[in-house]
């Protein structure tokens, strides 16, 4: 795999399992992170980093406004804790 260049933008990765439902609720769950994301989250995401975010069965009936809040708030506590890239740190 080829890494992202650090000046393009974030790259966003769904993952919704078949344990979650079927085709329909599915498609329905990533369809709703992805808008969620577009609209909300999008901001909070650093450019040249790699997100996945894996839906869980609660997503069919949460209210959108509370997926974008929290969406945005695990996206901002994980960065306070990640390490900065392999290579980038000088010795």
């Amino acid at each position: 795999m080829i890494a992202p260049e650090p000046d393009a933008g974030p790259r966003v990765g769904f993952t919704v399992t078949k344990k979650h439902g079927n085709a329909v609720e599915r498609n329905r769950m990533r369809r709703r992170l992805k808008e969620a994301v577009r609209l909300s989250a999008g901001f909070a995401m650093k450019p040249g980093h790699d997100y996945v975010i894996v839906a869980r069965r609660d997503l069919l009936n949460a209210p959108f406004e509370r997926i974008g809040k929290t969406l945005c708030e695990r996206i901002e506590s994980k960065q306070k804790y990640s390490r900065p890239p392999a290579g980038s740190r000088k010795e």
